[in-house]
């Protein structure tokens, strides 16, 4: 690929306030610096430009930026004011790059190494060509300092790759240093946990944390809800009318809001979330993707509507980023600009990590708004890019899964409703599963399971079957489908189910309590082929749960699959 080399023309002046606008042109752009001459430095997977900005900020000139997305390229180009390199960095020739540089820096590409890809098991080979490539770039140019970042995995994947026998053993002789690090710890409103590799003055750089200020996201949020804005970071003011990319997804409806709460407050296998996000610490880390109904969401209260919970802005997003509210972002879809926003390492974190290779002293270390003179709008601003519509219709295979009220119990063991399809026709069960992450079994909630259990004088008292039957009268697997889908508007909804199971569980447990049935001993005998199964003493602990549990997920599953099997032939769900 041909590198392609972006030229911007100089930007006007941001309409802030009468007050600020002497300071903004009085106030040197390169300062702060402790350094007898500018120190010189190339950026190597640039994206938006976070390292640009925050080396900007402490006086060191970006000189040039590598990156093949072309938008992320003009966001970094048109803030930045620098050249940015359009270009496949796998197949840079390292006798085209500059020479004489202080300082090499970059952020490769982390997909292949993030844990929310496909659980972790990304392409980790794939992954290291990028970062075999920027230690060649490294060991190439021989600059004074250097430092890479990336997310938390690769602190360990480079110890041991660095070793004799690893893919990056030839470059051990850069010798750098790995640490993980918190971006909230140097005045960054997220926690965003990442490896920092290089050779730079680390210690110099942790002690910075001792000045920075805290911002959380409740800060955020009501910096950027009043009617002129003020920065919480950089302490700009802007007209309200002036701030872009701050137009508010529509709230969540109430089953968006169930599934957020659901996957974050009683997620069966991760630790648990607050639902809502708390305005009072910084907030969770800022993604590159991710929906309204996932567990990455930060979702907030929204200030305007009481009750109603929402999605941060683009420029909430941003700003947890520790970017200025006068950085533009070029994308040509709101989805585009928060890929943007959430790839970025935090300039404020790199301000810091610029400052210590500057060799500034924690005492002497400015502020992040001295830095506000490098802050300017673009002359030319980005497209308006309104949030995506909310879905009104999904595919007929939509899928269901929600750990039943009372009956979850953690590190993957819980009672769930979720669907399946044959031939696309779907049947909703529940199932129980217990184990560990590594070892995942099942125990199906059948007929023949029933029977076991009966046999061993235990059934379920009709007062709880009663409810259950109702309930299944008034549907099938092909309605619960439809409902979920959104085909049709009237009936019972999944979550319905999930809790009236939930509730008769809760029931079944104080009945088995109360009637001290040997839940124990029955459970010992229904498991006793699975002795060795992991979880084993999780599941005795909670023996009246889990038999209760069975009961009621066989009583449901039972009767559904007699509605299903006498549906006539054209109410089935094709």
């Amino acid at each position: 690929m041909t590198p392609a080399l972006l030229e911007t023309t100089p930007s006007s002046q941001l309409s802030i306030q009468a007050h600020f606008d002497d300071q903004l042109q009085a106030r040197p752009i390169r300062i702060a610096s402790q350094a007898t001459k500018t120190l010189s430095a190339i950026d190597f997977y640039s994206g938006v430009g976070g390292w640009s900005l925050g080396f900007k900020m402490a006086g060191i000139d970006i000189i040039q930026s590598y990156e093949w997305w072309k938008k992320a390229n003009e966001t970094n180009a048109l803030n930045n004011h620098h050249r940015t390199i359009e270009v496949d960095i796998r197949g840079i020739a390292l006798g085209e790059l500059p020479q004489n540089v202080d300082i090499v820096v970059g952020s490769p590409p982390c997909v292949e190494f993030s844990y929310s890809n496909r659980g972790g098991g990304g392409d980790i080979a794939d992954g290291l060509k990028d970062i075999e490539k920027f230690l060649q770039v490294v060991d190439h140019v021989k600059p004074k300092y250097w430092a890479m970042e990336n997310v938390p995995r690769v602190a360990e994947i480079l110890k041991k790759e660095l070793l004799k026998g690893g893919r990056l053993f030839r470059f051990a002789h850069l010798e750098p240093e790995i640490r993980i690090v918190d971006a909230c710890e140097w005045g960054v409103p997220q926690q965003r946990k990442r490896c920092i590799a290089g050779r730079f003055d680390f210690n110099l750089f942790f002690d910075y944390r001792r000045r920075a200020v805290s911002v959380t996201l409740g800060d955020v949020v009501e910096s950027l809800s009043s009617s002129d804005p003020i920065d919480p970071i950089y302490g700009i003011q802007v007209l309200s009318s002036h701030l872009h990319d701050h137009v508010p997804e529509a709230p969540l409806s109430p089953e968006e809001e169930r599934m957020n709460r659901e996957m974050k407050a009683f997620h069966p296998i991760y630790n648990n979330m607050a639902f809502p996000d708390s305005p009072n610490r910084p907030g969770r880390t800022v993604t590159a993707t991710c929906t309204r109904v996932s567990r990455e969401s930060i979702v907030i209260a929204d200030p305007e509507k009481k009750g109603k919970f929402r999605r941060l802005t683009v420029r909430e997003r941003a700003c947890l980023q520790s970017f200025p509210f006068t950085y533009q972002f070029y994308g040509d879809s709101h989805s585009q600009k928060l890929k943007m926003v959430g790839n970025a390492v935090p300039p404020l974190l790199t301000f810091h990590i610029a400052h210590a290779m500057l060799g500034t002293r924690p005492d002497a270390m400015p502020k992040p708004s001295i830095a506000v003179g490098a802050f300017s709008l673009p002359s030319l601003l980005p497209k308006n890019t309104p949030p995506d519509s909310v879905g009104e219709s999904y595919p007929k295979t939509r899928r269901f899964r929600a750990a039943l009220p009372h009956l979850r119990f953690k590190s993957g063991v819980r009672f769930e409703l979720a669907n399946s399809f044959q031939e696309r026709k779907p049947a909703w069960n529940v199932s129980f599963y217990f184990g560990n992450s590594k070892n995942i079994q099942q125990l199906p909630l059948n007929e023949s399971l029933e029977r076991q259990i009966a046999e061993r004088g235990v059934h379920l008292p009709q007062e709880f079957i009663g409810p259950i039957a109702e309930k299944v009268s008034l549907t099938s697997a092909s309605k619960l489908q439809d409902i979920w889908n959104r085909r049709v508007a009237i009936g019972l909804h999944p979550y319905e189910i999930v809790d009236e199971i939930g509730n008769i569980a809760e029931k079944t447990i104080q009945w088995l309590a109360e009637t001290a049935i040997p839940s124990k001993a029955i459970l010992c005998d229904l498991l006793q082929d699975r002795s060795a199964a992991p979880g084993l003493p999780k599941l005795l602990k909670v023996s009246d749960a889990v038999l209760a549990g069975c009961l009621v997920g066989c009583a449901w599953n039972k009767r559904l699959a007699d509605v299903d099997f006498n549906l006539e032939p054209e109410n089935a769900f094709i």
